[in-house]
């Protein structure tokens, strides 16, 4: 994990690598837990035996379970001290490049693209994550996420 001591470290970043995260395992519990959780039940996702027969050989995960993960992702990637609050502002781009088959390790790679500072306080900053599949030539997902960062 990179730690950034202040805002003003990680800023110094941008245009650079910020953090790369560990890897998770994603494995047909989380699938299905998160299958329960959005009720989305479709059958590449939750039914190994038919999946089997499917176009990728097995289960995969949902395309937002992939996406869900980024909070877990970047917490082991990187740190900035002296944040009071880091607020989720939304996303800009995603595409889902790969499937993730289940059994599949994930870790992402963040780069920072962009800060610009807020009204009355604040830094909103783009980061660039690319989810990548251990033992695969394309990332599972590369997403465009914007944060608002206060100290």
């Amino acid at each position: 994990m990179t730690v950034y001591p202040t805002l003003d470290a990680l800023l110094a970043r941008v245009g650079q690598e910020t953090g790369v995260s560990d890897w998770v395992t994603v494995d047909q519990a989380r699938i299905d837990a998160f299958a329960q959780a959005t009720g989305d039940l479709q059958w590449i996702h939750v039914d190994p035996v038919r999946a089997a027969e499917g176009p990728f050989g097995a289960t995969i995960a949902h395309g937002f379970l992939t996406l869900s993960l980024l909070p877990l992702l970047v917490d082991t990637a990187y740190r900035v001290d002296g944040i009071r609050m880091s607020l989720n502002y939304g996303l800009n781009k995603v595409r889902f490049v790969t499937p993730v088959r289940v059994g599949s390790a994930l870790r992402a790679r963040f780069v920072l693209q962009s800060a610009q500072a807020l009204p009355g306080g604040g830094v909103q900053v783009v980061s660039e994550a690319t989810l990548e599949l251990r033992d695969a030539e394309k990332p599972a997902c590369v997403v465009e996420s914007v944060a608002r960062l206060f100290t």
